[in-house]
C-alpha cells in the first residue's frame, strides 16, 4: 500500500468529495484507511462503566484507500511511484515514494 499514517490525502469520491485530512490509521489487508474527519458515522454509546459517559459520539470509519489521493507539495493530489535511492557498498538503495506529476519526493 503506498498511503501511510500521517499523510495528507484528498477524498476522490463519496460524500465527502473534496474534502482533505490526514490519514489516522492504516488497514493494508483490507485496503482502507481512517481519514481524521471525513466519513463520520454517528454511533450511540451505551455506559458500560459508572465513569463512561452514554450518549452520541462521532465516530471515523474506514474508506477504501482507491478513494484518496495523496497531496503533493508542490503540485496538489497526485498519484504515487516508487525510485530507488542510489546504492550504497553495493546495496540496493532506499525506496523513495514520489510524485506522478512532477517527479519530486513526497
Amino acid at each position: 500500500m503506498k498511503l501511510k499514517k500521517g499523510d495528507r490525502v484528498k477524498v476522490l469520491t463519496g460524500k465527502d468529495r473534496g474534502d482533505e485530512g490526514e490519514i489516522m490509521r492504516v488497514f493494508p489487508k483490507e485496503r482502507k484507511v481512517i481519514v481524521d474527519g471525513v466519513n463520520v458515522a454517528k454511533k450511540h454509546q451505551r455506559a458500560l462503566r459508572a465513569t463512561m459517559q452514554a450518549g452520541i459520539i462521532d465516530k471515523d470509519m474506514p474508506m477504501p484507500a482507491s478513494n484518496v489521493a495523496l497531496i503533493c507539495p508542490s503540485c496538489g493530489p497526485t498519484r504515487v511511484g516508487y525510485r530507488f535511492d542510489a546504492s550504497v557498498f553495493g546495496k540496493s538503495g532506499r525506496k523513495i515514494r514520489i510524485c506522478r506529476k512532477c517527479g519530486g519526493d513526497v
